[in-house]
């Protein structure tokens, strides 16, 4: 007879630490402070404490030591030990907000700063992340990692962390975790969640009620006899008589080995069991399989305006500032790796689940907005150093032939693909200086009196250009010269708008704005985008507004009319920061059947703007019954709070915009929130036949259906976007990208309308107390930017998700000098032909090389074939990990290129040596 295998409990010690959530950063940083004080003392004094998981994340050195530096090589002698296990991560992240890049950034940080001491804990740990990617085993892969260790995603947790019985996507708290390019890796579910094992009674009987409930939760799930058991919860101090506990559950259980474990060792043990026939679960981690009320998801609405920081400063600093610096090498400047570590630092301490999720006390978004605001203004100082460097070096003589008062300025198109655009630049056309002796009133006179003449744009080819010209006036300066004092001038400004013609991915062109004779016979006549009052058009898109401010767009390349888009809708929201919860038989307001303002406010050879105003009254907020509801803790689906019959003014300004060489109609919203206790969302019927549809997420276009699992009982069905969401069909689609706006739905009315959320106020943090956030009601002045893109059917070969990626980054232009120059007027370092399925992710340079790094990931579920041409100077090309370590796989050279054949949703890095 065989004898079952002895069981083993892993007790792990750790702390999930939250740097900020119910209590501001400084009240959990003093908390930190003396955890990490004991935890030391402890490990000094007790030998059978072994060890204690830090979270998974390297911040809390940087926040300890910034404290007690002093204590910086006690903690290292731990570490090195083995008695304190640190990394991955640099910070718990959130996995839907934060975008690709920001996850490789935070795992590269967190691999540095966990090697100065050491050892780096190949954990892939998410505790409490609301839900995950699907991309995440790949990226667990590619960073040497085979595991993920998880709370979130494929079990039921609810109201204060509690975790629900019922089916399933895994039949086992072990569970293997595959990604959409077949990448691997054995999941560990949290199935009684990350504080199963907390505070362990030293007390026998005590301990044996503790057991006994304990060991029957672990093995109802566990495939294996190793039970995993998490000794700690949120910023829970440790457990100083653990050892104690252990010896009384000895005594306890002779059946049963108690084990002060580490995940390695627990994980190890599990990979050796291999009793139970695991659960293979695919893709996405969103809770699909639950009751829908408990998944987390309108974190992505919560204060939206910390979306759209984020959004602005994951761009500037991974599509502008990185491109620009590597760049700036060929112009003899030097990569600035500590400044952009910094400025990535900065902006990933707003990255944690509770902070950029916004479902913390007004007092830690507060704080987040400055750190957005300084992360931004490094990213922006490398950005106006680098694009200086590099249009300083562009040969711009052959723009001498118009004259001396030719001001010749630079182009740049950090996106990976060809663009064309409308692009805006400010522009000096005389400059005086303090330092030449001249007066106050002599500087002013000059500038005033200088005149700015006809004017007109060129390319190096003498190609011109339509323009437009706004005269800035005057305009105070200074230069800081690297030698000198500040340099202070005064300067007669301009600004310039125009239409760039096809700027070569990952490049440059250079133009200029030429006065007097040189510009007679460069005027550009063009026919208007303006037709028949209400209607903009231009090749490809008819963009006629109706009476009720809605739109209707025929795409003139399939013939597909879209009805009744863009029209706002308004209901009561009386949930929290984490959940939206419409008023029991609220219906929703919208503005169909409003009147609204329509006039044209821009028409110009390259442009045509439309401006629609509503002006809309909503219900003030809920009545007082919320309050009540609240502070009573009632759990947010069985409110019974209604909206109050007063209303406020809803005045919402529309933008519609559309280029001539525009694929698709950009919107831009203005409106002074002053309701609470509601959602505003634009609505996009689609009006296309389609079970499933297609939405822009990390590294991935992920596949998601119409209808939820029949467990879903919610009536909304929201979800996580990050560029775009598009519904296809046969022959037609409607993608809708965004800036910063991460949530949104598709409906089941009929229509699959595409929902987008603009703005949602609520007054509560919710969870498990009362934590009133009257900031969270975002009052006042907000912009959202949306662009709606139509079809043939196929986003990816019609260059719709192209467009929609390249609607998230910015122009940037540098006006430059009349010089000689290494670089050409025209010019790209690197040039790529691919399958469309490939999609442009970054460029950048490697601090442990050298070497440029260039990403693409497959958006599609099939192989596709990469060929880059090398830049000048490049020696050769290699395949890295996101690390940027050397994979070994060998890359097909042809000459002065490069060819590669990128798997089925692989996500793809190329480092070259110069």
């Amino acid at each position: 007879m065989t004898s079952q295998p002895k069981r083993t409990a892993h007790i792990i010690s750790h702390t999930h630490w939250d740097r900020e959530w119910y209590l501001p950063y400084e009240k959990h940083h003093m908390r930190l402070i003396r955890l990490m004080d004991v935890l030391m003392d402890t490990l000094e004094k007790d030998t059978e404490y072994k060890s204690f998981y830090l979270d998974g994340q390297t911040i809390i050195l940087e926040d300890y030591l910034q404290v007690r530096p002093e204590q910086k090589e006690r903690l290292e002698k731990y570490i090195r030990e083995g008695r304190i296990f640190i990394g991955p991560w640099y910070i718990l992240q959130d996995a839907f907000l934060t975008s690709g890049e920001a996850n490789i950034r935070n795992m590269q940080v967190g691999h540095k700063d966990a090697a100065r001491y050491g050892q780096i804990s190949k954990i892939g740990y998410f505790p409490d992340t609301f839900g995950l990617v699907g991309q995440t085993p790949q990226l667990m892969r590619q960073s040497g990692i085979d595991n993920a260790v998880f709370g979130r995603g494929v079990k039921p947790t609810g109201f204060n962390n509690t975790v629900a019985d019922s089916d399933y996507e895994s039949s086992f708290s072990e569970l293997i975790w595959e990604g959409p390019d077949g990448s691997r890796v054995l999941g560990i579910l949290f199935a009684n969640w990350y504080s199963n094992g907390n505070e362990v009674p030293v007390d026998p009987e005590e301990a044996k009620e503790f057991w006994d409930r304990k060991l029957a939760d672990a093995e109802k799930y566990a495939s294996t006899p190793e039970l995993l058991y998490m000794n700690g919860c949120d910023h829970q101090p440790i457990q100083t008589d653990l050892a104690e506990a252990l010896e009384t559950a000895r005594k306890l259980y002779p059946d049963t080995e108690f084990v002060h474990s580490n995940f390695p060792k627990y994980l190890e043990a599990v990979k050796k069991a291999k009793e139970g026939e695991l659960s293979v679960v695919r893709g996405e981690l969103r809770s699909q399989r639950t009751d829908g009320w408990g998944t987390l998801v309108n974190t992505a609405s919560s204060r939206v305006y910390l979306k759209q920081m984020n959004q602005l400063g994951q761009t500037i600093l991974e599509k502008v500032a990185e491109p620009l610096a590597t760049y700036a090498r060929l112009a003899g400047q030097e990569y600035p790796h500590d400044l952009l570590t910094y400025a990535w630092k900065t902006l990933m301490q707003n990255h944690p689940h509770d902070s950029i999720c916004g479902c913390s006390v007004d007092e830690v978004h507060r704080e987040m907005v400055t750190r957005f605001a300084k992360s931004r203004d490094v990213a922006e100082s490398i950005i106006d150093e680098s694009k200086q460097a590099v249009a300083d070096a562009v040969n711009t003589s052959v723009f001498g032939s118009y004259g001396e008062e030719a001001v010749p300025f630079v182009v740049f198109n950090t996106t990976g693909w060809k663009r064309s655009g409308t692009v805006s630049v400010d522009l000096e056309v005389k400059r005086v200086y303090f330092r030449e002796g001249h007066s106050f009133e002599d500087m002013r006179s000059q500038m005033k009196d200088f005149d700015l003449g006809l004017r007109a744009v060129v390319d190096a080819n003498g190609n011109p250009a339509a323009f437009s010209l706004e005269d800035l006036g005057l305009r105070f300066g200074y230069d800081l010269p690297d030698d000198k004092f500040r340099q202070p001038y005064m300067a007669r400004a301009v600004r310039i708008t125009f239409e760039a013609d096809r700027i070569p991915a990952l490049g440059l062109k250079a133009y200029a704005l030429v006065a007097g004779e040189a510009a007679k016979g460069l005027q550009v006549q063009k026919d208007s985008l303006v037709k028949d009052g209400n209607v903009i058009e231009n090749g490809i898109l008819r963009v006629e507004a109706a009476s009720n401010g809605s739109l209707t767009i025929t795409d003139k390349r399939t013939g597909r009319v879209f009805n009744d888009l863009m029209i706002y809708e308004d209901t009561g929201d009386i949930g929290n920061e984490y959940m939206y919860k419409q008023p029991e038989g609220e219906e929703a307001l919208t503005t169909k059947d409003l009147t609204a303002s329509i006039r044209v406010v821009e028409d110009t050879p390259y442009r045509a703007v439309l401006e629609i105003v509503h002006d809309w009254e909503i219900p003030a907020s809920a009545e007082k019954l919320l309050d009540q509801e609240q502070v009573e803790l009632i759990y947010y689906p069985v409110r019974k709070a209604q909206r109050v019959k007063e209303t406020v003014p809803m005045k919402i300004r529309t933008l519609v915009s559309l280029e001539r060489e525009g694929q698709g109609v950009q919107i831009e919203a203005s409106f002074n929130n002053q309701a609470k206790d509601h959602r505003v969302r634009m609505l996009m019927p689609t009006d296309i036949e389609a079970s499933k549809y297609q939405v822009d997420s990390m590294f991935e276009v992920a596949v998601r259906d119409v209808e939820p699992a029949k467990e879903w009982q919610n009536p909304s069905n929201t979800q996580h976007q990050q560029a775009f969401v598009d519904v296809s069909g046969a022959g037609a689609g409607l993608t809708v990208a965004n800036r910063g706006l991460n949530e949104y739905e598709v409906l089941r009315d009929g229509r699959n309308t595409i929902a987008v959320t603009l703005l949602r106020s609520v007054g509560e943090l919710g969870d498990w107390g009362h934590f009133p956030t009257p900031e969270a009601q975002c009052l006042g002045e907000h912009t959202v930017h949306l662009e709606i893109i139509p079809h043939n059917g196929d986003g990816i070969e019609s260059g719709a998700y192209r467009e929609a990626y390249q609607f998230q980054i910015p122009w940037t232009v540098a006006q430059t000098g009349l010089h000689e120059g290494s670089i050409t007027a025209v010019h790209a370092p690197y040039a790529w032909e691919a399958d469309n399925g490939l999609a442009f992710s970054a460029w950048k340079v490697s601090e442990q090389t050298g070497d440029d790094i260039l990403r693409w990931y497959n958006m599609k579920r099939e192989a596709a074939d990469l060929q880059l041409e090398l830049a000048q100077g490049a020696a050769s090309a290699y395949k890295t990990t996101i690390l940027e370590e050397e994979t070994g796989d060998k890359l097909t050279a042809v000459s002065d290129r490069a060819e590669l054949v990128a798997g089925p949703c692989e996500i793809v890095s190329i480092g070259i040596k110069r």
